[in-house]
Formats: C-alpha cells, sequence, structure tokens
C-alpha cells in the first residue's frame, strides 16, 4: 500500500490526468483555426454565404476550445513547482528558452490575433480580417513546436552541459534543441495527428446535422472539408509515424522494445499482433506476430537485428548501473496499440466517407440536384450499396470525432511512460525528479482536487459544444455581408462600439 501512495506514485498519476486531459484541447485548437480560416478563405475568394456562415460556426467551437485549453494548460505550469521542483531545478535552464517562446506566442502573438479576429468583423476589411485567423492558426502550430522541442529533449537529450557544482544541466546549443531529428519527427507527428482529429471532429458533428436534413449547405461543404482533412491527415500520421519510430529505435531502444513486447533481440524481428505475457519471467505465453516486419520497420531491412526488451535492460544496468530500466510493458504494448488503432479507424473512414459522398458516384442522374440540397446518404437508397439504407454511415461518422483524441491520449501516455524509469532519458530518474518536500497526502489533496475540477470543466466543455452544435451556423446580419472597405469601417460608424462577433 506504501508503495501505491508514494509521493512519486501519486505525482506521476496527477501529472498523466492533467497532461491527457489538457491535450485533449490542443489538437483541436492547432487544427480547427486553420480549418475555420480555410472556409473562410473561401468565403472571401467565393462570396457564398454557406462558408460565411461555416466559418461563424466552426470559429464559435473553436473559440470554446481555446478557452478551456488556457485553463487547463495553466495548471501544468503550476505543476511542475507543486511536485517536481527537482526536475525543474535541473532542467530550468534548458527548458526556459522554448517555454519563453511559447508563452510570447501563445500570449501574445495569439492572443493578439484571435482577438483582432473575434472583435474585428465589422471593423476590418475581409482580406485584412481573413490574415488575422491565419495568423492565429500560424501562432497555435509555432506554439506546439516549442513545447515539442521542449519534451523532445526530455526524449533525447542535446545541446547542453551537466554543471556538476549546481547540479543542473546548462543550455549550449538552442538551435540543436529546436532542430534536433527527434522534435522534427515529433512535431510533423504530432500536427499531422491533430488535423486528423480536427478532420473527424468536424465529420462527426457535420454528420449530425446532415443526419437531420439541416443545414446542408454548410455541413457539405464542412464534411467534404472533414473527410478531405482525415485523409490526408492519416497518410501523414502513418508516415510520420513511421519517422518517428525508426528515430526511437536508435534512441530510446528499450521503449520500442517494449512496444511491441520483444523481449529477447532477434534478426528478422516480428511485428507483434497480438501477444500475452509474464512480465517477472521476461517472455510471451501467446504470440501473434508478422514475421520480420518490426526489423523492417526499425531499419528499412527485413533481417535487421532489433534488440529485446531484456537485451536491453542488461546494457543499460551495465551503462547507468543497477535497476530495472523496463517501464510498465502492458500499459506501452497496448498503448502503441490502441494509438494506432484509432487512428488509422479515422483514417478507413474518412476514405470510406470520401468515396461514398462522391456526387456523380452516388446520385443517380434523376436525383441530381443542387448543391443546397442533402447528400443522398440521408434520403436514397444506392445500388452500390446493394440498395440498403446508408444511415448507419452518420452513426459511425458521429462517433469518428472521439478516435483521434483516443490515439492522441495513448500516444502521449506511451511516449511519456514508454521513457520510464527517466524523466530525462539517460540523465535524469523520474525518482529523483520529484519535490523532495512534498508529502502523500498533499499530493493526494491536490490531485483530487485538480481531478475533480477538471470533471466539472468537462461537464461546462460538453455543455456548451452540444448547446452551440445544436443551434448550428448562424443567421447572417447585413453587417456580415457587407464587411468595412477600409480599416475601422465607414466614418458615420466610427463611434459606434466594436461589437463581439458571437
Amino acid at each position: 500500500m506504501e508503495l501505491a501512495l508514494a509521493p512519486e506514485t501519486l505525482a506521476r498519476w496527477q501529472f498523466g490526468i492533467t497532461t491527457v486531459y489538457h491535450f485533449l484541447f490542443v489538437p483541436l485548437t492547432i487544427s480547427l483555426a486553420s480549418l475555420v480560416a480555410g472556409l473562410q478563405t473561401a468565403w472571401v475568394r467565393t462570396d457564398k454565404e454557406k462558408y460565411l456562415r461555416a466559418t461563424k460556426f466552426w470559429g464559435k467551437l473553436f473559440l470554446i476550445n481555446v478557452a478551456m485549453g488556457v485553463v487547463t494548460g495553466i495548471v501544468q505550469e503550476f505543476q511542475f513547482g507543486m511536485n517536481w521542483s527537482d526536475y525543474s531545478r535541473f532542467v530550468g535552464d534548458i527548458f526556459g528558452a522554448p517555454l519563453a517562446f511559447e508563452a510570447l506566442i501563445a500570449f501574445f502573438f495569439e492572443s493578439t490575433f484571435i482577438g483582432l479576429w473575434i472583435f474585428g468583423w465589422d471593423k476590418l476589411p475581409k482580406k485584412i480580417h481573413l490574415a488575422t485567423i491565419w495568423m492565429t492558426a500560424l501562432g497555435t502550430a509555432l506554439s506546439a513546436y516549442f513545447i515539442l522541442a521542449a519534451n523532445s529533449w526530455m526524449q533525447h537529450p542535446v545541446g547542453y552541459k551537466i554543471n556538476k557544482a549546481k547540479g543542473r544541466a546548462e543550455l549550449t546549443d538552442f538551435w540543436h534543441v529546436l532542430t534536433q531529428n527527434t522534435a522534427l519527427s515529433q512535431v510533423f507527428h504530432t500536427l499531422s495527428a491533430a488535423f486528423l482529429t480536427g478532420g473527424a471532429f468536424m465529420i462527426g458533428i457535420a454528420a449530425y446535422h446532415l443526419a437531420r436534413k439541416r443545414h446542408i449547405p454548410e455541413m457539405k461543404s464542412s464534411l467534404r472539408l472533414g473527410l478531405i482533412t482525415v485523409v490526408i491527415a492519416g497518410l501523414l500520421t502513418a508516415v510520420s509515424g513511421d519517422t518517428l519510430g525508426k528515430v526511437m529505435f536508435k534512441q530510446q531502444p528499450m521503449k520500442m522494445a517494449a512496444a511491441e513486447a520483444l523481449w529477447n533481440g532477434e534478426d528478422s524481428a516480428p511485428f507483434s499482433i497480438f501477444a500475452y505475457g509474464d512480465v517477472d519471467k521476461g517472455h510471451n505465453s501467446v504470440a501473434i506476430e508478422v514475421p520480420g516486419l518490426l526489423s523492417f520497420l526499425a531499419n528499412n531491412d527485413f533481417g535487421s537485428h532489433v534488440p529485446g526488451i531484456n537485451d536491453v535492460n542488461k546494457a543499460e544496468q551495465q551503462k547507468y548501473g543497477p535497476g530495472d530500466y523496463r517501464p510498465v510493458i502492458p500499459v506501452t504494448y497496448w498503448g502503441f496499440r490502441w494509438m494506432i488503432g484509432f487512428g488509422m479507424t479515422s483514417f478507413a473512414l474518412g476514405l470510406v466517407g470520401l468515396w461514398m459522398t462522391r456526387k456523380k458516384f452516388m446520385l443517380p442522374e434523376h436525383l441530381r440536384v443542387g448543391e443546397d440540397e442533402v447528400p443522398n446518404l440521408v434520403l436514397f437508397k444506392t445500388k452500390a450499396l446493394g440498395e440498403q439504407s446508408t444511415t448507419w454511415f452518420w452513426r459511425i461518422a458521429l462517433w469518428t470525432l472521439a478516435f483521434p483524441l483516443i490515439a492522441n491520449s495513448w500516444g502521449w501516455i506511451f511516449t511519456e511512460m514508454g521513457r520510464q524509469p527517466w524523466s530525462v532519458f539517460g540523465v535524469l530518474t523520474t525518482a529523483d525528479s520529484v519535490s523532495p518536500g512534498v508529502s502523500q497526502g498533499e499530493v493526494l489533496t491536490s490531485m483530487t482536487v485538480l481531478t475533480l475540477l477538471y470533471a466539472i470543466l468537462a461537464v461546462i466543455e460538453v455543455k456548451l459544444l452540444v448547446k452551440y452544435v445544436k443551434v448550428g451556423p448562424p443567421e447572417l446580419t447585413e453587417a456580415d455581408l457587407n464587411p468595412p472597405t477600409k480599416i475601422g469601417g465607414d466614418s458615420r460608424d466610427a463611434d459606434k462600439p466594436m461589437a463581439f462577433s458571437y
């Protein structure tokens, strides 16, 4: 029982709960910013009202998500000081630079342009107003880049030296921290997964309205945008995941061996489909595998050697001293599979949806109507599907919006737990990172309070999203349809207070 209540264990639980919860909002913020910008660009270029209504609808959901992301993100900084003071002291010189850039971008760059976008609908010309949402989208991506560069340093520390007198790491090459292959691969993979998340979110909500034959023009456009985004992002996520995996095979062989439950190194190592084993004895009792595939994924060679968990553990004991350098194998193994499974399911559904909503293929000649009509998936049966109703697709599409969120969560659990027992790989252990003066009761109290707070925020978030999703795109006003041609609007409106667009 003491182990279960140890400050380190409780601090890790708290960090896991708050971090995973916060990251539910991050990929949606990144992707929705660009998707909303894309819809607004379509309106500026075509003057079609459906794009403006869609922009305002998805923009409102984007702003709700941004607000919740900011609130939950603040806790992360306090958490380092509360539970991880030794870690903060050790890495402060390294983390200070990328986190400072992230703060400047997130709280100055993003907040400035998002404010101009919110309040500038009736004050800024179309193209200038459009530029503000694109700058917001750029800011979210840059913000993610600096955070991921800091996290990548924990996975593969570079550009530093150890000051033994002060007992901390000190930055020597900031550029190396930002541009190492771990950071670049992780940024590529995370941004791809973010757009997979945003596309699925758009598919699910558009499907909800189309199944009810509501807001058809806006939701048809949103559905197609979501489907295209999911397919492209799904391909990029797979490619970037393969790239990141190859980097991890070289830098953290234990993590990747644990992800495959490969206990002993092998030439032509298999990729595990399913495994069940005894962790204490270090072997699998049941294993369903694809021969040679793991070697190919690791080294582009079906016959290459891949070290196993037992081999790496012995090597790290010799390098770092006595101890058990294995992560929690079942969590690492299944987390890796759930990440891939839920992510690629969304990609597969995107492919199916893109195929099913092809206008010429799906609608017989006598049923092809204007673009404002509902897609035939709702109203008609098609020969392509054996004359069976396709309403099942809408139900699946609605649930699709949750799949990338689950994949993202398990991806981060795999990334962080697979690195254990290190907080900074090969340099600082998690056990040495905990605040020395924090008791079990203090950590348990803060964890309980924050978890309850997050549960309340979850209820608020869901209620807000459900409320505005059900309302759908807004009716447009004369001011919406005729924005000013110069900054500040017409002279007769100079004294009119700035209006909040939502």
